[in-house]
């Protein structure tokens, strides 16, 4: 029986090493080397997660979000004969309000207020008068409708003292409004009603505005704004 207990101890680690060489044979076919307390997980968890880039959604919310920048206002006076010649009519705009005149220098006018904005210009006026046209490039082109009659122009732009004039006021009990048109040439067209009886203006000094009508003093100023009344 002591002559057994070294062989059964050699059998012993044999069969201990038999089974090491399965196991490394085992992990080896698996892949790779062994993780010992899970070193490849811990590693993986610590790595910095990749950034993500926003939705296009997001992105456009974010352009939406911002504010337009404002529309710069118009500010531009556009004078001169409508086509065919017979009349002549001027359009004054400030801060995107335009005010347009139209007359015959005898009896026939006609007073429009609206805005010039983005090119176009949309006016109305008494009696369902209405100007609709465009402008740009020193120019506004469009047509005028009132009392029955139709105008086309394109007019030019222009500069002081050219331009739109408008007086009002009473003379003995009279309402008096007159409206006078100044063209580049030193030409002047204008229409003046005495309690709604139209006559044709008399000139006034472009300069100064000064006129005088029926005997009184007046002053035409240029038209910068809306109009008290048609």
């Amino acid at each position: 029986m002591k002559r057994n207990g070294p062989i059964i101890t050699l059998l012993a680690g044999l069969a201990l090493a038999a089974v090491l060489i399965t196991v490394n044979l085992s992990l080896t076919k698996g892949g790779g080397e062994p993780d010992p307390a899970g070193l490849g997980a811990a590693v993986a968890s610590a790595a910095p997660a990749a950034s993500t880039p926003p939705s296009p959604t997001v992105a456009a919310s974010a352009s939406a979000a911002a504010p337009d920048a404002p529309a710069e206002k118009v500010n531009a006076t556009w004078a001169g004969t409508v086509d065919g010649g017979g009349a002549t009519i001027a359009i004054a705009v400030t801060d995107g309000v335009a005010v347009a005149y139209l007359c015959d220098g005898k009896k026939a006018e006609v007073w429009l207020q609206g805005t010039a904005a983005d090119g176009k210009l949309a006016l109305t006026g008494k009696k369902g008068a209405t100007l609709t046209g465009t402008f740009g490039g020193g120019k506004a082109t469009g047509t005028v409708t009132a009392n029955g009659r139709k105008w086309t122009f394109t007019v030019k732009a222009v500069a002081k003292p050219s331009g739109l004039y408008r007086a009002t006021a009473t003379v003995r009990n009279a309402k008096v409004v007159g409206g006078w048109i100044v063209l580049p040439d030193g030409s002047q067209v204008g229409v003046v009603t005495v309690d709604d009886v139209p006559q044709p203006a008399p000139a006034i000094d472009p300069a100064t505005g000064a006129v005088t009508v029926d005997g009184a003093a007046l002053t035409a100023a240029p038209v910068t704004g809306v109009l008290a009344e048609n």
